[in-house]
């Protein structure tokens, strides 16, 4: 009996002190929440072109097939990469892209470009190193000595899949061919995946010399069709049609505007268009090749704000995921950076999706829809399974990575073959939860009929997302390679989207950016967290795979399963006396 007293005696006393440490965490709850490191509230441009103010414009186009690859090239075509980069001196434009460089197929030499060592047959690595001979062309530096850059992104989609090719891999594995649905279509069957027809207006001075546009009569800086055997039709609703142009006023006030518009037709019923603000360098969002853009210093989770003005003409019918922001990176499911290797590399995705036609799938009786859990800012977690106090109306869907080991179950599994390796993706509609940070909180906010210039804390929300990691690794580093905006339409015949955006910016607090101005955000005096290793000891190897992620949460659940460790271990030693 003595020793029982004393075991009892002894369990008391580490109740306590787990009691006293536990309310200690409780009681520094500003470690929880998720804040901006503001720096005295001082930001400065991670972009090379701040607000799109600058006379000279830069940009550049992409398209890729519903895996981000080529796999073939269109008839009379050059590889769907090219670039409209020019500078102006003494009144002049001075194009630093030619009409050859953008006819460049593949198997081509690069004339005297760093990446003619790369020149080579396979249309998917043909263009990747396209862009970098581009992003050669067109790269830039503000100032001596400050990281250089190259251009604005246009990137275009095909969303039609041929299942019975077995072209794209299944969560980055090579696949085999499977019949064909309605989830993925193809009408037409073989060819559907096809690359687009491009027609390409270089940028030019009015008659005036005052402003600046992407084609003289006004027929788009960039505009084409999916349809190839329909270039003369362009006007037809049954055809699929794509536009974008650019017009500046010299030295004004207002910086570029870009007009998009987007048109699916029953060929092509799912298309994308984005413009997109990329890394100068390393992999981009979906992008698994090395990569040029915009984004000279490579934004983390939670010190980024983002400002962009968008007005929305039509909206693309109900199947529209219109993105007022959608954030991409990549890492792997134990939280290193991705290398390129597509079996094991994840790209994250989120994206808020401002047509107020776009329903939440996830409710409490579809909990497989919604993430694990919701983090308000000030830290606070609710579970999906708390019918009274999750947002469920907030998400539109989440699914976990086709690769995930752990995930929570029930879950849905992202779609495996729309990316070269596995995907995460947290799709969010307006909602009060997301007004802390910036974003639209009612349906309709934003939409046709009210434009907005916005500023966004991305980086706070990216922080406050859940994203999968497998078990006891350690959090990853949340740096966004790809941000943009634009429209997915998804399986619709002759849907229209129209829009314009301007004003882009990417702003980091001034004290985050090193004296390089360049790469990613790493010399922010992040706020101090408190060091868990001691609690999470080997003494309590429960706990720290339960927790290993984030020790500072859910304090009561922490004390109740400590207690019950304690007293279960307690009671085993008095059978054994």
């Amino acid at each position: 009996m003595a020793v029982c007293a004393a075991d009892a005696a002894a369990a008391a006393a580490t109740v306590l002190t787990i009691l006293g440490f536990v309310l200690f965490l409780a009681a520094s709850s500003a470690a929880q929440s998720i804040t901006t490191h503001g720096g005295g509230g001082s930001y400065v441009s991670a972009v090379g072109d701040p607000g799109m103010q600058r006379d000279g414009l830069h940009v550049a186009w992409e398209a890729w097939n519903f895996c981000n690859e080529v796999g073939q090239e269109a008839p009379g075509m050059g590889s769907p990469r090219g670039a409209d980069c020019f500078d102006l001196e003494n009144g002049e434009l001075v194009h630093r892209v030619t009409d050859a460089d953008n006819s460049l197929r593949a198997g081509d030499p690069f004339p005297g470009g760093s990446a003619a060592a790369n020149t080579t047959d396979n249309v998917d690595r043909y263009a990747a190193a396209k862009e970098l001979y581009l992003g050669d062309l067109c790269q830039v530096s503000n100032s001596p000595g400050a990281a250089p850059w190259q251009f604005w992104m246009v990137m275009l989609k095909n969303g039609n899949l041929d299942t019975t090719a077995a072209i794209c891999p299944e969560n980055g594995r090579p696949t085999r061919p499977f019949a064909q649905t309605s989830r993925f279509p193809c009408p037409g069957g073989a060819g559907c995946m096809n690359q687009p027809l491009v027609f390409h207006n270089r940028t030019a001075l009015d008659a005036a010399g005052r402003r600046l546009s992407g084609g003289l009569f006004g027929t788009g800086g960039l505009f084409g069709t999916y349809d190839l055997d329909a270039a003369a039709s362009l006007g037809s609703r049954d055809v699929s049609y794509y536009s974008v142009t650019w017009e500046k006023e010299i030295g004004g006030d207002g910086g570029w505007v870009f007009h998009h518009k987007l048109r699916t037709s029953p060929k092509y019923p799912w298309l994308m268009l984005y413009l997109r603000s990329d890394a100068t360098t390393g992999f981009s969002g979906g992008y698994h090749y090395e990569t040029r853009g915009m984004t000279k210093i490579v934004p983390e989770s939670p010190n980024f704000k983002v400002r962009v003005t968008l007005e929305v003409k039509q909206g693309g019918g109900p199947n529209s995921q219109f993105y007022l922001m959608d954030m991409g990176s990549c890492w792997k499911n134990d939280g290193r950076p991705c290398d390129g290797d597509a079996t094991t590399d994840v790209t994250r995705y989120s994206e808020m999706i401002i047509n107020p036609e776009t329903p939440s799938w996830c409710t409490p009786r579809r909990i497989e829809e919604c993430p694990p859990w919701h983090t308000f800012r000030n830290g606070t977690r609710v579970h999906r399974t708390d019918a009274a106090r999750f947002p469920y109306a907030a998400y539109h869907v989440y699914c976990s990575p086709g690769n995930a080991r752990a995930a929570v179950q029930p879950t849905t599994y992202c779609d495996p073959y729309s990316n070269p390796q596995p995907q995460e993706i947290m799709q969010l509609v307006p909602h009060p939860v997301w007004g802390e940070f910036g974003y639209p909180t009612a349906k309709g906010q934003g939409w046709i009929g009210d434009p907005r210039t916005w500023e966004l804390d991305v980086g706070a929300l990216s922080q406050a997302l859940y994203f999968y990691q497998d078990p006891g690794t350690p959090p990853a580093k949340r740096r966004w390679s790809s941000l943009d905006v634009g429209t997915e339409i998804y399986v619709s015949s002759h849907a229209e989207a129209e829009w314009t955006l301007s004003g882009f910016d990417i702003l980091v607090p001034e004290d985050c950016v090193g004296s390089s101005e360049g790469g990613a955000i790493s010399q922010c005096d992040k706020r101090r967290s408190i060091d868990c290793s001691w609690f999470l000891n080997s003494s309590f190897s429960a706990m720290r795979r339960s927790y290993s992620n984030d020790c500072l949460v859910d304090a009561g659940k922490i004390i109740h399963h400590l207690i019950s460790t304690q007293v279960a271990g307690q009671q085993s030693n008095v059978q054994d006396v």
